[in-house]
């Protein structure tokens, strides 16, 4: 272990987000918040600053930076922000480890394999996702975009004026700016929720030890991961959720399927309760909750909150640069402009859709719209998501809902997973594709798809939906056998044959009559 007063020690704010402080996460914090680092000399001024180091801030500065421009950097806390240190790069190395340990339990049930007993090693498992993280810290690191020309500066950087920032004492101007500052878990007005002792993503894996019972609270995609990936490591996990169904912004049918399935690996629901306090001491924590009317109290050893995105604006001068905000986040118009033309504003500070990659596709069109004049629109993109339970549940354009609610008349296509042979194969036919397209045509207006694999087979469905690509051309693709991928192919299929009207039967008739 490092000695905390060593100077090569981290804050120790930066310190409490990165537990154990073991040479994983030393390396990992000298990539991404390196504690000896010197900010440059500002240059007279920049073509772009931009303000934060997660994917929306790499992005826009890598970008701009590899066209010519002089950009600035400025980063308070890590590098490589929420996807890398707390969200997708962590979550996911634990989501393959407990997927490997449920498989590992179940094989023999399902497939008559080796008879798997005892405990696993939790400590293991963390480890191992401290050391990936570390090695992918690399692709993040403040020397590597020193290195791609970019000016970096580790501090706490804020407006001062509508076209200078300040950071560690030095001012930069700017002819643009790009606010990229991300979000950080939301808190609710909850007793006890303040409380350091209750985890949010951005501490649940500093753990090393396995907790006996787990609360979790919140039923969206980090809830819902985690809940399942806990109580397939070993947990005794309860999941709180006010809504009545989990994910509750998706298909409803699609959540029943991920319900059952966590309920499967042990997961306790309490949908419908309404938590009113957490009772923290170091000794024990309990959740107070209502439902049906009856108050209730449940023990536990450990507590995830896990209900939302809170965006970082305050203390960061927004008043300063005349940019309006609100507790939802930075104002901006489908061009992703501020209320201030020069600056910007991209990622989870400033839109709905909370994902890495739709970060990275608003920054391209940050970089277009702010140096080159352009006029390339937000709305215009075609955002897929994951949630990656088991099974995964994907989603990409318009549902059901959205499009009767907008008025539009439609068809829906539903193909059960248990009509594809590689599912049924592999065990995993549990789930389906449904598909909204526009009333008597192939045009894919969105698709949903709950399965083992649904993240990897949607990129064929969202290039349908942003290219126009109908289920006939995807009818008339071959696609390879057997694989889950061929859902697509069947519903097509089922498309093409629902087109042979009573009327074109008839003529199909009359014509081999003739030929008899």
């Amino acid at each position: 272990m490092t000695d905390p007063q060593s100077p090569t020690c981290p804050a120790p704010h930066l310190l409490e987000l990165m537990q154990p402080f073991d040479r994983h996460n030393q390396e990992l914090l000298d990539n991404v918040h390196p504690p000896e680092w010197v900010n440059p000399e500002p240059r007279d001024r920049y073509h772009l600053v931009v303000l934060g180091a997660g994917t929306a801030g790499l992005v826009s500065a890598a970008g701009a930076a590899g066209l010519g421009a002089r950009v600035a950097l400025i980063e308070r806390r890590l590098m490589g922000g929420d996807c890398l240190n707390h969200g997708c790069v962590p979550s996911k190395a634990m989501i393959s480890a407990a997927r490997a340990w449920h498989e590992a339990r179940t094989a023999a049930a399902r497939f008559g394999g080796p008879q798997a007993e005892g405990e696993g090693d939790f400590g293991a498992v963390m480890q191992r996702m401290r050391e990936l993280r570390a090695g992918i810290s690399s692709h993040d690191s403040a020397s590597r975009f020193r290195d791609l020309g970019i000016d970096v500066f580790i501090g706490e950087g804020r407006f001062v004026s509508g076209d200078a920032l300040e950071v560690g004492g030095s001012r930069l101007h700017f002819r643009k700016a790009i606010i990229a500052t991300g979000g950080r878990p939301l808190i609710p007005p909850i007793p006890g929720c303040d409380n350091s002792l209750v985890l949010t993503n951005e501490t649940v894996f500093n753990l090393t030890e396995l907790p006996r019972r787990l609360a979790v609270i919140g039923g969206g995609p980090i809830g819902c991961e985690l809940a399942q990936t806990f109580a397939r490591l070993g947990s005794q996990v309860c999941l709180f959720e006010m809504a009545p169904h989990v994910l509750i912004r998706e298909d409803g049918e699609a959540a029943a399927i991920v319900e059952q399935a966590m309920i499967r690996d042990g997961v306790d629901l309490r949908l419908g309760a309404r938590v009113q306090e957490i009772e923290v001491t170091n000794e024990a924590k309990a959740i107070h909750f209502e439902r049906d009317g009856e108050a209730a109290r449940f023990g536990v050893d450990e507590v995830l909150l896990a209900i939302g995105r809170a965006p970082n604006v305050e203390a960061i001068g927004l008043e300063a640069a005349g940019i309006e905000f609100d507790r939802s986040g930075v104002k901006v118009d489908d061009r992703l402009r501020t209320t201030n033309k020069r600056i910007y504003a991209v990622g989870d500070v400033a839109s709905q859709f909370k994902f890495t990659h739709a970060a990275d596709a608003l920054a391209r069109i940050a970089i277009q719209n702010s140096l080159f004049f352009g006029r390339a629109r937000a709305s215009d993109l075609v955002i897929p998501w994951c949630t990656y339970t088991s099974p995964e549940l994907a989603h990409v354009g318009m549902t059901q809902k959205e499009a009767e609610e907008d008025g539009i008349d439609i068809d829906v296509l539903t193909v059960p997973l248990a009509q594809v042979d590689r599912a049924v194969l592999d065990g995993t036919a549990e789930g389906f594709l449904r598909l909204v397209t526009r009333k008597g045509k192939d045009r894919i207006l969105g698709a949903t798809l709950v399965a083992d694999h649904a993240g990897e087979l949607l990129g064929e469905l969202t290039l349908a939906v942003k290219a126009g690509i109908g289920l006939n051309t995807i009818a008339s693709t071959i696609h390879a056998y057997p694989t889950q991928a061929e859902v697509l192919k069947k519903a097509a299929d089922t498309w093409r044959r629902g087109k042979l009207t009573p009327t074109v039967q008839k003529i199909f008739n009359g014509f081999f009559k003739l030929l008899a």
